[in-house]
């Protein structure tokens, strides 16, 4: 059965390819199916935007879904970035944009005070509409100054900073990103609710 990733963002469907590799679905991307519209959003809860989501790609592709929403909640900054994430200024900002627009907001802040979190809500929905989500978040701290390291899409791994194992986010290894990577432990909390849809799948195909 395919699996719809509802994103535009690469690197996103790169890591649910690899987080979903050993169940037996075809994965597939809004770009493989040719899909360029991008789904509403303006939600006040990360929740609400993933949930629109896989509603808007279901209908538009006839696919069960997996969609999600997230972003870094800074608490010197009352939460923000938050749910605005890219348009947090008012306008889509660049990866750059993003990190300078933080570095500037928090260049005063005393160390204990620059305490945050990466938020992640993950939403599926069933080839019969039905619609289930979860979620996960990982508590860290906004550096003083960024590493140097970036990657494309995710431009707050390069100054979220893990006291527990004092790398950056960006730094981290495949195998230290596998244990706590958001998206890979919101899956896991998903997983029966996939593993249900496979097995519906295998019955109709035995039928």
């Amino acid at each position: 059965m395919k699996l719809l990733i509802a994103s535009h963002n690469s690197a996103k469907v790169s890591e649910y390819k690899q987080y979903l590799s050993d169940l037996s679905f075809d994965v597939i991307s809004l770009s493989d199916l040719g899909v360029t519209e991008e789904s509403p959003e303006g939600a006040e809860t990360f929740e609400e935007n993933a949930i629109n989501k896989v509603k808007f790609y279901h209908k538009l592709t006839g696919f069960p879904a997996i969609g999600d929403d997230g972003g870094l909640m800074i608490d010197a900054l009352g939460g923000a970035p938050g749910v605005k994430s890219r348009y947090w200024l008012g306008y889509k900002m660049t990866d750059e944009e993003m990190l300078e627009a933080v570095m500037k907001r928090m260049k005063d802040v005393p160390p204990e005070k620059r305490t945050g979190r990466l938020v992640g809500v993950i939403t599926l929905i069933t080839p019969d509409g039905k619609i289930y989500t979860e979620w996960t978040q990982i508590e860290g701290v906004i550096a003083e100054k960024p590493s140097s390291k970036r990657l494309a899409g995710y431009p707050y791994r390069s100054f979220f900073y893990l006291p527990q194992l004092k790398k950056f986010y960006i730094e981290l290894t495949d195998e230290e990103h596998k244990e706590i990577n958001h998206r890979k432990v919101t899956l896991s909390k998903l997983r029966p609710y996939l593993n249900k849809i496979n097995e519906n799948e295998i019955s109709h195909r035995r039928l």
